[in-house]
């Protein structure tokens, strides 16, 4: 780990779980990493989507016990925030130059080399996802007129899928809302600078097919980006890759519908060695069960060293 004058740590109050926020220094400015858990274990760095950070991007499913037991029984996390994106973050200087993608994914390689870790699982929601396969395939060799009404709700339909969005006679449901009051305290300006980088990414889709480490792809059917999903599918080597279609769910599965990633996370885990703690009862919340998924799903090979495309199948209440 680099020394004290790399990086700032402040307690972080009213993180779920606890940890620490470090503001590591990079050669672009600080970034914000959020990190809960034991740094002896091996490492999972999350990346949120556009406008986002750790706790509106991955709390739900943080808070689904099952999932957190899982994930924090094997892992150490680190939540990195995209530069503008954390708790509490002041605008950024319109002087400041824009960030490129490449930008984005040498303060990861940075942020990692602080932390002195070396192989990492990556877990990463639309643009996010988007940075952390740009990562990992370099390994491998809007402008907005302020967060007006229209441009939230630009962004929550990205977001979510239209039956917790609501409508007329539905009221919004609480992920909404939570995520509506997040959008509220995003500077406008720090938002555009993401999405400048992300405007200005290259196309990868040529190099998947050479990447090797394993990849576990979660997307709502309801996701504008539904065909994207399997387009990027369609070009990675189905040996270490698989799709998980979640019904009635938006692009944000680790708020919407996150029971629906804990047994595929379990399967695709378990290729690896790493499994979670057994309980005397599965949690009566979970809308999954060994019925709800697909044959191929439970065979040895489906998340382990082969994986297959599989789809969750959860039962509308």
């Amino acid at each position: 780990m680099g020394d004290s004058s790399d990086s700032v740590s402040v307690d972080m109050e009213g993180v779920s779980l606890g940890g620490k926020e470090h503001l590591v220094r990079t050669c672009l400015g600080y970034v914000s990493v959020a990190v809960l858990g034991d740094p002896d274990k091996p490492a999972l760095v999350t990346y949120p989507d556009l406008a986002l950070n750790h706790m509106s991007c991955f709390q739900g499913l943080f808070l689904c016990p099952e999932a957190c037991s899982l994930l924090l029984h094997n892992f150490c996390i680190y939540h990195i925030s995209p530069p503008g994106h954390e708790l509490g973050a002041s605008a950024i200087s319109l002087d400041d130059p824009l960030y490129s993608v490449d930008d984005l994914v040498d303060q990861i390689a940075e942020v990692l080399d602080f932390f002195g870790l070396g192989a990492v699982m990556c877990m990463g929601v639309t643009a996010g996802a988007f940075i952390l396969t740009q990562f990992a395939v370099m390994l491998n060799l809007l402008y907005f007129y302020g967060m007006c009404g229209v441009v939230k709700e630009i962004l929550l339909n990205r977001y979510f899928s239209k039956e917790v969005r609501g409508g007329v006679q539905v009221p919004e449901s609480d992920i909404v809302q939570a995520c509506r009051r997040s959008l509220d305290e995003r500077h406008s300006s720090n938002v555009w600078r993401f999405l400048e980088a992300m405007n200005g990414r290259p196309d990868i889709s040529e190099g998947l097919r050479k990447l090797q480490c394993r990849t576990l792809i979660f997307v709502g059917d309801s996701s504008p980006f539904h065909s994207e999903a399997l387009y990027m599918t369609s070009k990675l080597d189905r040996r270490y890759s698989a799709l998980v279609e979640v019904q009635a769910c938006g692009s944000m599965v680790t708020e919407e519908q996150p029971h629906a990633m804990l047994i595929p996370l379990e399967y695709f885990l378990m290729g690896y060695g790493l499994y979670r703690p057994s309980q005397s009862s599965v949690s009566p919340r979970s809308p999954l069960s060994p019925s709800c998924i697909a044959p191929e799903l439970l065979s040895p090979e489906s998340m382990g060293l082969k994986l297959k495309p599989i789809k969750t199948r959860i039962p509308h209440s």
